[in-house]
């Protein structure tokens, strides 16, 4: 009897161990850090939606709880039903440490779980070049510890807009909406801007659309081409980002500060310079994106019956130092004042935009991943604010 006793204790006691082994490997199955954005971090996205309740980058996961716009998801397994769920993040010098805590109501349920992000949104705004961070997370799950994980994402620069991403590997997202956080009618240098064009007695208030007529619209328009003109402003082609990536994809666009200081916009730049400008004297912009290309547009009248469209890379084809200032010309003096060389080149523009937008409307199919018809509305502004500076 002696013989067989121990074999049967030790069988037992591996039984034993097996059940416990894999009970809890069945209901602690581990963790993993997900994102939607090929581990990168746009500031400007999280930026656009902090004081709004839009969420724009979708969860490909379902079910999942907490809020997607805190940008670091991560997927684990319900171990039963009404499982209490308990996520750390450490500090980083873009977020605070923080703690979440969940309920996952379904049992061995795979979650996609969001927790929260205290992000430090003046490191964000703040940052000019793309930078690595190593974000560690750490969860329980009813009381037992489920491990630490670490993965390195990469902060993009504030100055790059997400303009889509491609999620499971086949379908694309188009986030084109995030360059309206780049439209600032709100920037303290707007006011200077406004005076300066007051200035040139093109005209003598911006009523917007209370101007009733389109011409009246236009004439309001042309007042603020002509103070980037005389500005000299000049046309640079820099758009490209150091992100490399089959995912994601990104347009670098100039603050409107960056802008100004520089005296230099690209397409994108000069086009939502323009619109914030726009939307400043209550004049409804529109942000056109074709492939290679943007160009703006606006309403020209509150029915939204009409539009007209400018090409701001022309901006720069003049330099008015060339011609006499209006106020100097006299009887005797031949040839173009400044004023008429801004306005036939704003005219140009004009006629040159319109062709354009003529060419590719029949494109500008929502979520097309090229092309872009974005008008910078109350609606939009409702889910996107200006990131600033």
């Amino acid at each position: 009897m002696k013989n067989w006793c121990l074999p049967v204790l030790i069988i037992q006691t591996l039984a034993i161990a097996a059940y416990f082994w894999f009970s809890s490997s069945s209901f602690n199955p581990g963790f993993e850090i997900k994102d939607e954005l090929g581990a990168n971090i746009f500031p400007s996205s999280i930026l656009a939606v902090a004081t709004t309740d839009a969420d724009i980058i979708l969860p490909s996961d379902s079910p999942y709880v907490g809020n997607p716009k805190s940008s670091l998801p991560i997927l684990l397994r319900s171990a039963k039903a009404y499982s209490r769920v308990r996520v750390e993040i450490d500090e980083t010098r873009f977020f605070s440490r923080s703690v979440s805590e969940f309920i996952l109501e379904k049992a061995e349920t795979g979650y996609c779980v969001y927790p929260d992000v205290i992000w430090n949104y003046e490191a964000l705004r703040e940052l000019k070049q793309a930078e690595p961070i190593s974000v560690v997370i750490t969860v329980e799950m009813n009381g037992k510890k489920m491990g630490q994980r670490v993965r390195t994402f990469s902060v993009r620069s504030i100055n790059e807009c997400l303009l889509g991403y491609i999620s499971n590997g086949k379908t694309y997202h188009s986030t084109g909406i995030f360059f309206a956080a780049y439209v600032n009618e709100d920037h303290p240098m707007i006011d200077q801007l406004l005076r300066e064009a007051l200035d040139t007695r093109i005209v003598s208030r911006f009523l917007g659309y209370q101007a009733r007529t389109p011409q009246g619209v236009d004439r309001q328009v042309y007042a603020l081409w002509n103070v980037l003109q005389k500005r000299k402003f000049q046309y640079s082609s820099v758009a490209n980002t150091s992100l490399s990536s089959n995912v994601v994809f990104s347009q670098r666009v100039r603050t409107f500060e960056d802008a100004l200081n520089a005296s230099q916009i690209n397409c994108v730049d000069g086009s939502v310079l323009f619109a914030s400008l726009l939307r400043a004297i209550n004049i409804e912009p529109i942000l056109v994106r074709i492939p290679g290309h943007m160009f703006v547009g606006y309403y020209t009248d509150s029915r939204r019956s009409a539009m007209s469209f400018l090409e701001t890379s022309m901006i720069g084809d003049v330099n008015l130092d060339d011609y006499f200032p209006d106020q100097q010309l006299d009887s005797t003096m031949v040839g173009k004042t400044q004023n008429q060389m801004s306005l036939i080149t704003f005219e140009k523009s004009k006629e040159y935009a319109g062709k354009k937008y003529e060419e590719v409307k029949d494109k500008m199919i929502p979520g097309a991943r090229n092309y872009m018809f974005l008008a910078i509305s109350r609606e939009v502004r409702s889910k996107i604010q200006p990131i600033g500076k």
